[in-house]
């Protein structure tokens, strides 16, 4: 998963190391550009509002599937987009694929649907983040903060039916605990490759990759590797 760099480090004039976003002190993530595609003014009014006070230099608004559309082809992808699955012109799902192509790395879904079918859905699709509009700001403050620092969060009202997916397997609470470079790791094992090959192919050594695979194993209760990459499927995170 490449992530979205922004900024130069004021010390030595490098750039961030991929996949972060600077913070402010105290850990909350500074000076990201980000868009929020929903059709409720006082919702979008709100995490506006919300996305500012964790340090978003920008915050473009939409209330439509075109207008986001619009919005995304000016502006190019933005570190983070929060976005609402039912839109009054089409489905938000349409638009996390959209912009996952486009090459947008942070797609959180705020929405009111509980049910598995839209949790998992969102997932595949592209999203890295799910938060339910009933959700209290530090859940949502969390959920959003999880994902600009490159990982995956379901709010926790939902997390037991994501890892449960949509036939009844059994619940996986560390799926959402997965980080994205963890997630990567897991695409890379369920397309057949080695440890080495996946540390060629992410730029890692093999013992690293190791390194990775212990942690998802407990994470996710076990070490075996067609079993993890079944958990996290099921659980809609990798396809």
């Amino acid at each position: 998963m490449t992530a979205v760099t922004s900024g130069l480090d004021s010390a030595t004039g490098a750039r961030p190391a991929l996949g972060t976003i600077p913070s402010q002190p105290g850990g909350s993530p500074s000076g990201f550009t980000a868009m929020v595609v929903d059709d409720h003014p006082l919702v979008r009014e709100s995490m506006v509002a919300r996305l500012r006070a964790m340090g978003a230099r920008e915050v473009v608004e939409a209330a439509t599937l075109g207008e986001a559309r619009a919005r995304a082809n000016l502006s190019g992808p933005r570190e983070l987009c929060l976005l609402d699955l039912g839109l009054p012109d089409g489905s938000g799902l349409d638009l996390l694929a959209e912009l996952r192509g486009a090459g947008w790395q942070r797609l959180v879904v705020l929405s009111a649907a509980d049910d598995p079918y839209s949790v998992r859905a969102a997932f595949v699709a592209g999203a890295q983040g799910y938060l339910l509009k009933t959700a209290s700001p530090t859940v949502v403050t969390d959920g959003v903060r999880r994902v600009l620092d490159g990982g995956v969060y379901a709010d926790p009202s939902v997390a037991s039916l994501l890892a449960a997916g949509l036939r009844g397997g059994p619940v996986v609470t560390g799926v959402s605990e997965l980080s994205a470079r963890e997630v990567e790791v897991l695409r890379l094992v369920a397309d057949g490759q080695s440890n080495k090959q996946i540390g060629d192919e992410l730029g890692l050594s093999a013992l690293t990759v190791k390194s990775h695979l212990a942690r998802i194993a407990r994470k996710l209760g076990t070490g075996d590797r067609a079993e993890m990459v079944a958990l996290a499927m099921r659980a809609g995170v990798i396809r």
